[in-house]
């Protein structure tokens, strides 16, 4: 893979003696280096595939450019036999912001799955990844994909080929993993920019309610499942990745209890004054990031929100996309299950 050029700011010091050209200032084995010269490597680890479906899954799916000037885009997926307007899930895929794509196999797997079995249309927006866009990037390119949306409900000539299909008064925002971070952080910073109006800035969009799967956050100070929950050499995620993941996306200087990756952080936004939106987390009992997932589902709580939440027993991050245990296949059922409840449910 053809390697990228980043800024000079997101450059890690490694030893007065080591800034010759090809010495890595960070890496996650098989998933990305990062050089301290700059240029960022990302091994082919998940093949990447077209929109083209199995006709005996009831779905279609293409892809529209969202933004040119940043690359952005979105692949839909629609149901075909389900009749009269459906309601839209917004959806950022996981990947630490720093890897994973919209194409992977696997995301285009789920989705689709998910779409026919919640009888629901997905766009799953790609997103720019740092290192070379460190965040707020990401959150910008989600604000750009919903006022897109916004777009196309506003433009009764739209061509859009789904567009007939889609109901605008109930969308719905999700992600797993850093996707999770996205889709949270994306109403913050829409909510902070219109002076609490979220509702009013994306009209005649209606968002119905916010699904966070297994949700990317962190913080300086270990949760006791981060300490002492015995990964497998395989996971999807462990503390060493999740530091890297974190140094390479947040902004030069910035610490894990920046707001954007610890939301309960001292200094972070208050959960009471926020959040008018139904939230479902779900969260895997073997993951690292448990224990900060049930904080989190308990501060919105304690903050008057309505919250459900969902612990998914025996299974790791990230298993609904890169698991094929037997195990991992019945508590996909089970999630999808329970994000189709949701959405109808509202």
């Amino acid at each position: 893979m053809a390697a990228a050029k980043v800024g000079s700011n997101l450059r890690r010091k490694i030893g007065k003696d080591c800034h010759q050209h090809g010495v890595v200032a960070e890496e996650i084995d098989g998933l990305i280096k990062a050089y301290e010269d700059g240029r960022v490597e990302r091994p082919q680890i998940v093949p990447c595939v077209t929109s083209t479906l199995a006709p005996g899954l009831g779905v279609t799916s293409r892809d529209t450019v969202i933004d040119n000037f940043t690359n952005i885009w979105a692949r839909f997926y629609v149901p075909i036999k389900f009749h009269g307007k459906l309601p839209l899930v917004v959806y950022f895929h996981g990947g630490g912001f720093c890897v994973g794509s919209a194409a992977w196999s696997c995301y285009h797997d789920f989705l689709a799955r998910l779409a026919a079995k919640a009888n629901c249309i997905i766009m799953s927006v790609n997103y720019r990844l740092a290192p070379e866009n460190p965040l707020p990037a990401a959150y910008d390119d989600g604000i750009k994909a919903l006022m897109w949306l916004k777009q196309q409900a506003l433009c009764v000539c739209t061509d859009n080929w789904w567009a007939s299909q889609w109901n605008f008064s109930d969308v719905f925002l999700a992600g797993d993993s850093a996707g999770a971070n996205i889709a949270f952080n994306v109403i913050t910073r829409l909510d902070s920019f219109n002076a609490g109006q979220t509702a009013a800035a994306i009209k005649p969009l209606t968002l119905k309610g916010i699904i966070l799967i297994q949700p990317f956050f962190g913080g300086e100070a270990r949760t006791h499942s981060e300490k002492h929950s015995v990964q497998s050499p395989r996971s999807a995620l462990n503390l060493a990745a999740s530091d890297t993941y974190w140094r390479l996306a947040l902004p030069c200087g910035a610490n894990r209890d920046h707001p954007w990756c610890n939301p309960l952080a001292k200094g972070s936004l208050k959960l009471e004054d926020f959040v008018r939106f139904p939230i479902m987390v779900c969260i895997s009992e073997m993951d690292i990031l448990k224990d900060r997932s049930l904080e989190f589902v308990a501060s919105l709580g304690r903050a008057g929100k309505r919250v459900e939440h969902v612990v998914h027993k025996g299974v790791g991050h990230a298993f609904q996309i890169l698991s094929k245990s037997q195990l991992s296949q019945t508590r996909t059922l089970e999630i999808m299950a329970r994000i189709k409840g949701f959405i109808s449910g509202i």
